[in-house]
Formats: structure tokens, C-alpha cells, sequence
């Protein structure tokens, strides 16, 4: 597919929403509203005792406050990497030593053009967070066994943090074999 023609509908801070037309060699056209986004960091921070650290925060779309992986927008000219580490410190207080990439992924390829980079960061190192001053955050952690039944209750509904939790799952079995 090739886009042809693209006419900004929408922008603010965050992301902006365009409408694309594209077509592909054989001459079929689509037309679709899409969110341009310039990317995410999540952070799957886990200390020594193989705790999580969620952060809590109400969710407009959601209507209601989540527990989900920090996470947040990458600023331009930012690396993922980067990203994860200045959302960590800001969100949590916390700084990792170490940093391990789980994955990228496209949480809804359908409508947003927003990638985002999951990374387990370990070796913590508590600090003062700083969050923006339109966020109201509450931390706290969460043992493995304590997830896996928010999961099987459906009290974890965020996609990133579902995604999270069991590639960090895999990631440790392999690691003990």
C-alpha cells in the first residue's frame, strides 16, 4: 500500500489524527481516519523480590483508575530507551541499572500509528518521582502471585500490563534455565 494523499483533521500535544487514502499495486483504495502517534516506552520495573511496580491513575476513556506498567509518550528525537528511563524516574522516583527490551508492539494497528517499546528495567534504585502536573499517580508493588490473580479476576484490564506480565513471565523462565 502506498498513501496518496493524507489531510490533517486533528492535532494537539499527544498525537494527531489525519485522514489517508492509500492504494496498492492492484489499484485497491482504502480511506481511513488515522491517530499519528510518536511512540510509547513501558516499563516493567521488578525489584529483588520479584515484585511489580504498577502505578495507578484515572483513565478518561476508561472512566475509571487503573493499575497498569508506568509508561509514557516518546518526545522527539528520544529512543525508546530513553524514554523508559526518564518515564521511570519521573513517574515512580525509581532509576534501573539494568534494562532489558521485551518487545515492541502495536497495541491497535487498526486506527493509531503508535508503536510501543516494553522494557523490563531491574537493579532499582528508589528516588523522588516527578510526575506532570496533569498526572495523579499512586505507586505501588505488586508481588507476581497478587497479579496473576488480578489477571484471573479481570481486575487488570490494561493491554500493555496483560502483554507485560507474561512476557516477563517467559523471560524469567528462560532465564532459570
Amino acid at each position: 500500500m502506498k498513501i496518496i494523499s493524507s489531510r490533517e483533521l486533528l492535532k494537539n500535544r499527544i498525537f494527531t489524527v489525519a485522514e489517508q487514502h492509500a492504494v496498492d499495486p492492484d489499484g485497491f483504495e482504502i480511506t481511513r481516519s488515522v491517530i499519528q502517534h510518536p511512540g510509547s516506552a513501558v516499563m516493567m520495573a521488578v525489584d529483588d523480590r520479584d515484585r511489580v511496580l504498577l502505578v495507578r491513575q484515572f483513565r478518561l476513556p476508561a472512566k475509571k483508575s487503573l493499575w497498569e506498567l508506568p509508561a509514557g509518550r516518546l518526545d522527539p528525537g528520544e529512543t525508546p530507551l530513553k524514554a523508559a528511563k526518564r518515564e521511570l524516574m519521573e513517574e515512580t522516583g525509581y532509576h534501573a541499572r539494568k534494562w532489558t527490551k521485551l518487545a515492541s508492539f502495536w497495541p491497535s494497528p487498526g486506527f493509531v500509528a503508535e508503536k510501543m517499546n516494553l522494557f523490563l528495567a531491574t537493579e532499582l534504585i528508589p528516588g523522588e518521582p516527578r510526575p506532570m502536573d496533569d498526572e495523579r499517580i499512586e505507586c505501588r508493588w505488586f508481588p507476581q502471585r497478587e497479579l496473576a490473580g488480578m489477571i484471573r479476576k479481570g481486575a487488570l484490564e490494561d493491554g500493555k500490563t496483560l502483554l507485560g506480565y507474561f512476557l516477563w513471565r517467559s523471560h524469567r523462565r528462560k532465564a532459570k534455565a
